[in-house]
């Protein structure tokens, strides 16, 4: 668990060449507002399950592993329960219960296809960046209102939900070598971000833009589907392949 954290979050991966430069430095930054409050969410109910111990991953101090006597909640979705885990440094079961919901809604707001692998949830104190991979989610709630001021609260899920159950289908073994080909083939990055990690970000960096041009046009300027378009055409087109279930995107597209 601990191996496939690292690699993910803190190995950096090296670039193949390229004569053009990417479009975007990062693209969650770069199409806020994909999906917003108003969106509908698939979360249903949060249940109380108690305190018990949970192994979890904190970025404060560098970023390392601690033993937590968490609150723990299963949150309930239309098709699945994903475990919140509460750092008890929220005090006590209520406030705790306040981060759970407020997340889970946010969550549910998600594609069904980017909680696939999802199966646990962190939520601790800090500002620092939110984490993907080892099927969980990593919140610092201390960075939610710099994503909020920006409204890239749930582009930046995206991105992360993309490392948790796109980056084993992507990078792994069975799909690894149709990702590198279109990679080629492309000839560019979406992103100076993907650029700069291909194996490690390229995959998340392209899930945005290709929920984007595909399913939220009307939220991105013609420039910006025009430039999408034009420089992964191929990541695009492996991505329409693999027949998603995008829902609930698909309920509130125009």
């Amino acid at each position: 668990l601990k191996t496939l954290l690292a690699l993910l979050l803190l190995i950096p991966s090296l670039s193949f060449g390229s004569k053009e430069e990417p479009p975007y430095y990062g693209t969650a930054w770069e199409f806020p507002d994909i999906i917003s409050s108003d969106d509908f969410s698939t979360f249903q109910e949060l249940i109380y399950k108690g305190e018990d111990e949970r192994e979890m991953y904190d970025r404060r101090k560098g970023g390392r592993w601690v033993t937590n006597k968490a609150f723990l909640f299963d949150a309930l979705f239309e098709n699945q329960v994903i475990e919140i885990q509460v750092n008890n440094e929220f005090k006590n079961s209520n406030q705790a219960s306040t981060e759970a919901s407020k997340y889970a809604e946010i969550i549910g707001r998600l594609p069904n296809f980017l909680l696939t692998n999802v199966q646990t949830v962190w939520i601790h104190k800090g500002d620092n960046d939110y984490g993907g991979g080892n099927n969980n989610l990593l919140i610092h709630t201390g960075r939610t209102q710099e994503y909020l001021e920006h409204e890239v609260l749930e582009e930046i899920l995206i991105h992360e939900a993309a490392h948790t159950s796109l980056d084993w289908n992507f990078n792994g073994s069975i799909n690894r070598s149709e990702w590198e080909e279109a990679q080629k083939k492309d000839k560019n990055f979406i992103s100076i971000y993907a650029k700069d990690y291909p194996d490690r970000e390229d995959v998340a960096e392209t899930i945005l833009p290709w929920i984007a041009v595909k399913y939220r046009k009307d939220s991105i300027s013609q420039e910006d589907i025009d430039i999408i378009l034009t420089t992964i055409p191929n990541r695009l087109k492996l991505f329409d392949e693999q027949n998603f279930d995008i829902y609930p995107i698909r309920k509130n597209s125009k």
